[in-house]
């Protein structure tokens, strides 16, 4: 499906149509293995649907189809269930749900967390089980007490009538699951709502300060062992050989085993397994991937986008004849590196496999895949694996890919044991799936008043979803077209791609395609205004006619900063604005400089992302992503050298500490249009902020990331 969808063969609205989750009314009587079906034979859980189970005991517990990764869904979610259902959201509980098709992600066409798509995704589909819900139980109510269910309402946690007459949910949801599904239920008009848009508190928030909260990292299993991995220091490499006599010898050691990614050491607790690894001694075959580096990599990039397919992503007007009619043409190439994702918990999974079955308990972003790639590698059927989402401890993209998950599954079936597989640091980082590097070509023709009459945009990189889903080569892939298309007004404008595999295998992070996109654009058109003389916000501000939305974003961003006001002393502004995600976003970033590179105190951010679940989280996400996007703006950079990657740890691959991290000033739009993302689109945005205001700072353009003193000496 998602295949099919990235290759273009179906609309949005055709895919949406095909899919079996498009409304709440498709969504209920399914069946779940597991949890759903042990709980209704016991007799204590009632499921009205695949979304809301209520117990006997008024219980009333929310399966969020969306893992929880820092990101908020474990509030989100049930506050959009809590509403239409008339319940106090602090009476949800909240379980991840097993894989099955019900879940599956409308917008990515998976049971997958990702794309800031999970508010969006859920809005409708979260508030229309809810609903439906409710007035099953409002029906199931009637139907006992004889009375007309229009005399009836549902309100807090119960169902009250006339005469005194009441019954709390979990009374009525034995009746009430036993009834047919509503086809059409009325949801809340907005203004009704009591607990949508209002800033809500998190509801996780306790127990990870008590520690009740399980990690993946936490998990343990009746008779579990633990495993380190080694594996080849070049990606893709394979064993030839090995010697473990020493490594069977140390205390506590179980096993040593093969596996397709490298040796595995078992032991009776992670140290022993760890220390007992280091003592292996294997003969690696490296491969191809053994002659890979930086600059070599960076030149193959540099040729492909000279002699590559073209792709085009987006046409209008004769963007080559008005170039040619250009007072002035300004021209400029960005190039972004390879970055990890590197979140604070390590690659880890647990897993157990006996009598051809596999119980997986983990953090993934994608629960379809984790068991059909485990599956495939056990030679089991899919439906002989069950599946625990944990809580993640960071995702950014990286617990979509599956490589650790069937690592884990692999090890367990060659010991005969529940393993818990958990790589260190130094693993993770030296064997991700990075973002990829990018070269963004861009060229303006500008008339005698310094607007752009043409602009051409082009970028070449590596196409994640050809690696992970198999996109057809020469295929457009739009994760790499996001934020290629600015929001200005500009008559004439060609926006192309290239697509070539620069060696390094590569996987989707946090704003994915954004973040080289925005960076060139709102990069360019700072140039394009320091062309013309003009203020960077006035010059995006005169080519936003129609624009409404990124208009009010960037005029709330840059007042709030103060944009005509001096800056203080030794302090200067850049700006960037973009749409990512259905969200509309400005940021204006406050600068000095202090031996020879930014030191950023401030960040006005205005956003607009349509109607808010809850504010609260809205911020707190928005905080996230301007750091980790400063991270990979002042410091971020993956490089290779004889096919190994040479940061290992983060004192070579620095993330912002806390007293770097700057003021942030969030100003949020009130709007009546449907939800936008919001885990995203900062990430992408701080970078180019930055770099405006260090050219306002030293009159030095950073045209390549990260934002080093060498690259800005370099500028």
């Amino acid at each position: 499906m998602i295949t099919n969808l990235l290759q273009g063969s179906a609309s949005r609205r055709e895919f949406l149509q095909s899919s079996a989750v498009v409304s709440g009314g498709l969504m209920l009587g399914v069946a779940l293995p597991g949890l759903i079906d042990v709980a209704k034979a016991a007799g204590t859980v009632h499921t009205p649907n695949a979304w809301v189970h209520i117990a006997d005991d008024n219980t009333i517990t929310l399966l969020s189809a969306r893992s929880e990764m820092g990101q908020g869904v474990y509030t989100s979610m049930p506050m959009l269930i809590a509403e239409e259902l008339n319940v106090d959201v602090r009476k949800v509980k909240v379980a991840i749900a097993p894989p099955n098709k019900v879940y599956v992600n409308a917008l990515l066409g998976a049971q997958i967390t990702g794309g800031s798509t999970s508010v969006r995704d859920g809005w409708e589909k979260l508030r229309i089980g809810g609903a439906q819900v409710r007035e099953m139980l409002i029906t199931a109510a009637a139907d006992q007490w004889k009375v007309d269910r229009s005399k009836l309402r549902a309100e807090n946690g119960m169902v009250l009538g006339p005469n005194g007459k009441k019954a709390t949910y979990g009374q009525l949801a034995a009746a009430a699951s036993k009834l047919p599904v509503p086809e059409k239920v009325t949801l809340k008009d907005p203004k009704d709502f009591t607990i949508v848009g209002k800033r809500t508190k998190r509801l996780d928030t306790p127990g990870k300060v008590n520690g009740t909260t399980e990690f993946g990292i936490d998990v343990k299993l009746p008779g579990m062992v633990y495993a380190s991995l080694e594996q080849c220091p070049v990606i893709g490499g394979t064993v030839k050989g090995y010697d473990a006599s020493k490594a069977r010898s140390m205390p506590g050691v179980i096993d040593v085993v093969q596996i397709p990614d490298g040796i595995a050491v078992v032991a009776d607790t992670y140290w022993h397994a760890k220390k007992a690894r280091e003592a292996v001694v294997v003969q690696w075959d490296e491969g191809p991937g053994a002659g890979l580096n930086s600059a070599a990599m960076a030149a193959s990039i540099r040729n492909a986008a000279a002699t590559g397919k073209v792709l085009p992503i987006n046409a209008k007007g004769d963007a080559a004849g008005a170039m040619k009619s250009a007072v002035k043409v300004v021209k400029a190439e960005y190039s972004l590196p390879l970055l990890a994702h590197c979140p604070l918990e390590p690659m880890n999974f647990t897993a157990s496999f006996a009598n051809g079955k596999c119980q997986l308990v983990g953090p993934t972003q994608f629960q379809q895949g984790a068991e059909g790639a485990t599956a495939a590698a056990l030679g089991i059927k899919p439906e002989d694996i069950t599946l625990t989402t944990t809580f993640l401890g960071g995702g950014f993209g990286r617990r979509l890919e599956l490589d650790f998950i069937v690592q884990a599954a692999l090890i367990s079936k060659a010991v005969g044991k529940p393993v818990k597989l958990l790589w260190t640091r130094e693993d993770d980082m030296t064997h991700d799936f990075y973002r990829p590097m990018a070269l963004n070509q861009l060229e303006a023709g500008l008339d005698a008043n310094g607007m752009p009459v043409a602009m051409t945009f082009k970028v070449t990189s590596q196409s994640v979803t050809q690696r992970a889903f198999g996109l057809p080569p020469d295929t457009l892939d739009p994760f790499m077209a996001e934020a290629a298309v600015a929001g200005y007004e500009i008559a004439n404008t060609r926006h192309d791609l290239v697509i070539h595999d620069a060696g390094m295998r590569v996987g989707y992070w946090r704003a994915v395609s954004h973040n080289m996109n925005a960076f060139a654009n709102e990069t360019f058109i700072d140039e394009c205004a320091a062309a013309a003389g003009k203020d960077p916000v006035a010059y995006r501000m005169s080519l936003l006619a129609g624009k409404p939305r990124f208009a009010n974003v960037l005029k709330i961003a840059a007042d709030k900063a103060g944009w005509s006001t001096p800056a203080p002393a030794g302090h200067f502004r850049g700006v960037a604005l973009m749409e990512g995600y259905d969200t509309y976003m400005a940021q204006v970033a406050e600068v000095s400089i202090k031996d020879g590179v930014p030191i950023v105190h401030k960040v006005t951010v205005a956003a607009d992302l349509g109607r808010m679940v809850n504010p609260d989280t809205v911020e707190a996400q928005i905080q996230s992503s301007v750091v980790f996007g400063l991270t990979a703006a002042l410091y971020g950079e993956i490089t290779v050298d004889k096919g190994r990657v040479q940061q290992t740890n983060f004192d070579k691959y620095k993330i912002v500490r806390m007293n770097e991290a700057p003021q942030i000033d969030i100003t949020l739009v009130a709007s009546d249009e449907k939800p936008g993302g919001i885990g995203e689109p900062a990430t992408a945005l701080i970078g180019p902020a930055v770099g405006n205001a260090v050219f306002a700072a030293t009159g030095k353009r950073l045209r390549k990331m990260p934002m080093s003193a060498e690259n800005i000496t370099a500028a």
